[in-house]
């Protein structure tokens, strides 16, 4: 069980031409109109009537993907592609889609025509992230190309938390604690790479030294869930129930959709 959320990147503004449609484009994968709200049957309208309209077309994209609708919003972005192919943020768009719908090669192919296209440093560390998750030593290519750009600091430590992840998914714990401390050099508020760090000296049962991270972590973010619960579990791993009592308490009133902790808390009788 490892909570977390990863940095995400921010949408590039997308540089689009404009897009001939064909109207029955926006047919295939549409969703029945009861089950869509009326504001995305709105968007669906608008589009039918202005099919040539990149920005309305974009608009329904984000009203599907944040309606739950990922297959119509792929719908959506495929009609825009096939008009707009050399397209970088049309790619790095349907990326984000494919990644955030868990289809990783689908995400790693739009991510490499985007790359192909303009080499953006956006986009090759999110292709890097999820290939240090598959264990793929590319990663480490791409994140090194990016840090000789020499951004900024903010790229930098994106850099050295994904050398990190691939490192320590591939077991070589040394090297992944020294990309995760880098991180957190460049950037003291990278709570992954605390998180991440914990979860190394916790499986190593190193629970004092991973204390001594989430104690850092929630103190630099005292609204951060997951840091709380973590430190939680490695009280109650330790034996401590009076210390991880507090904590579970304080990751549910955080975040309630953490179960564990829940589960943590009627365990230890404080339910």
């Amino acid at each position: 069980f490892l909570r977390m959320t990863r940095w995400r990147f921010l949408l590039p503004l997308l540089t689009l031409a404009a897009c001939r449609s064909n109207p029955h484009d926006n047919a295939p994968g549409s969703p029945p109109k009861n089950e869509i709200p009326a504001s995305v049957q709105e968007l669906y309208k608008q589009v039918n009537a202005n099919p040539d309209s990149a920005g309305l077309r974009l608009q329904l994209v984000d009203a599907l993907d944040s309606a739950g609708a990922g297959p119509q919003a792929m719908v959506q972005m495929d009609s825009l592609i096939r008009k707009d192919s050399l397209n970088y943020g049309l790619w790095f768009r349907k990326a984000l889609l494919q990644r955030d719908a868990k289809d990783t090669t689908g995400a790693l192919h739009s991510f490499r025509n985007a790359i192909h296209i303009y080499p953006a440093a956006d986009a090759q560390l999110a292709a890097a992230d999820l290939l240090a998750g598959k264990k793929d030593a590319t990663a480490l290519l791409l994140t090194k190309q990016v840090a000789e750009q020499r951004i900024g600091r903010e790229y930098t430590a994106h850099c050295d938390f994904i050398n990190g992840i691939y490192y320590a998914r591939t077991g070589q714990t040394k090297k992944a604690l020294e990309s995760f401390n880098a991180c957190i050099y460049n950037d003291f508020n990278y709570a992954e790479a605390y998180m991440e760090k914990g979860f190394i000296y916790y499986q190593a049962k190193q629970y004092k030294e991973a204390v001594q991270v989430f104690q850092t972590l929630v103190k630099i973010r005292n609204t951060y869930a997951d840091g709380f619960y973590w430190l939680g579990k490695c009280y109650e791993t330790m034996g401590d129930k009076a210390a991880a009592i507090p904590n579970y308490q304080r990751a549910l009133t955080l975040d309630p959709g953490i179960k564990e902790a829940a589960a943590a808390l009627q365990r230890l009788g404080a339910g």
